[in-house]
Parts: C-alpha cells; structure tokens; sequence
C-alpha cells in the first residue's frame, strides 16, 4: 500500500504559477510511473502529466510549454511546477502512483484560477 500526500492547490490569479507537490510512503517510490491527474465536475479525471522511473515525460497537449512535471527520489516527491495558469485549470487535482496494473490515488488538491 502506498500513501500519496498532496499539498501545494490554492487560489491564483489568470498567469500566475503554482507548484504541486506529492508525497509517497514506502521505498519503492523509485518504480513508480507518477503522474498528476485532475477533474472537474461532471467530467472525467484526465491526465495532467507522467514521469517514468527513468524520468520519462509526458504531458496533455493542454498544458504542454507551461507545466512541468518532475521528482525526487531521495524525497518520494513528485512535483509539478504549473506556469501561465488559465481558468481553464481549475480543477482538482490528484496524484497517482503506478506500477505493473496496480495503481495509488492521493486525496487530491484544489486549485482555482480566477481574477
């Protein structure tokens, strides 16, 4: 069982930057495939962005150029580092950490962009 702590959602103004942060129990955080999910209401979660255990990235076309996805294994952290924010961003936000077909969920993390 892995537990994922997330911290770092808020309120921002149009443009503006936040980092999300993740924390992870356990010491297999270095296998993880990590990734940053969010979700609206009444729509389904997307990906938001991955990084592999070798640090492979991948990002939704709608966040590609103003997100950043990272982590640090020696901190079971996975970060991401979000630019340039629109409305459009405001979402939940959610961790995730996977490995073969099994896969973790942190509690989620609120960020609002709005004037």
């Amino acid at each position: 069982q892995v537990q994922l702590v997330e911290s770092g959602g808020g309120l921002v103004q149009p443009g503006g930057s936040l980092r999300l942060s993740c924390a992870a129990s356990g010491s297999l955080f270095r296998l993880y495939v990590m990734g940053w999910y969010r979700q609206t209401p009444g729509k389904q979660r997307e990906l938001v962005a991955s990084i592999t255990s070798d640090g492979s990235t991948n990002y939704a076309d709608s966040v590609k150029g103003r997100f950043t996805i990272s982590r640090d294994n020696a901190k079971n952290t996975v970060y991401l580092q979000m630019n340039s924010l629109r409305a459009e961003d405001t979402a939940v936000y959610y961790c995730n950490a996977a490995i073969t077909v099994v896969g973790y969920w942190g509690q989620g993390t609120q960020v609002t962009v709005s004037s």
